[in-house]
């Protein structure tokens, strides 16, 4: 293994060694998960995640950003590959245009395809947008696990 492979991805601490970043949002230690195998290669499961994103004000959008963030860390936590597309698209889609945000949701869906997992972080309510993306889950047969992380 050369000097790379043997540091975490996350926070370049050494492989094995407490992983500040990767730590849950309840705080219990967690060790950094990534230990390929010989061939190199990192084993995450591929997890679509879904959470609130559009709010009632610019506010309780940003909470929402905020929350959306805790919840891709625990994700990763858990030794998870995880992607939000709301968290991606509305980078550059503007989703209080109706048609850009429908079009973000679809582009998540397709990409959703690809996951093992739909992970349904709950504790701020399940949105119309996480609705739509649970029925496709179900749909595709890919299994929903429902979470929560003890904030909202």
């Amino acid at each position: 293994m050369t000097a790379v492979d043997e540091l975490c991805w996350a926070c370049g601490n050494p492989l094995r060694e407490m992983c500040p970043t990767l730590t849950p949002p309840h705080g219990a230690p967690r060790r950094c998960e990534i230990d390929p195998p010989d061939s190199g290669e990192v084993l995450r499961r591929r997890v679509l995640v879904e959470s609130p994103y559009a709010g009632a004000t610019p506010e309780e959008t940003a909470a929402n950003v905020a929350y959306l963030d805790r919840c891709l860390l625990d994700s990763m936590a858990r030794g998870e590959a995880p992607f939000a597309s709301h968290r991606f698209y509305t980078q550059f889609l503007d989703d209080t245009i109706p048609e850009e945000r429908a079009m973000g949701i679809e582009c998540g869906l397709v990409w959703g395809a690809a996951a093992e997992l739909t992970a349904v972080y709950v504790d701020r309510g399940i949105s119309k947008g996480m609705r739509l993306g649970m029925e496709r889950a179900e749909a595709e047969g890919r299994p929903t696990e429902k979470r929560e992380i003890g904030d909202g």
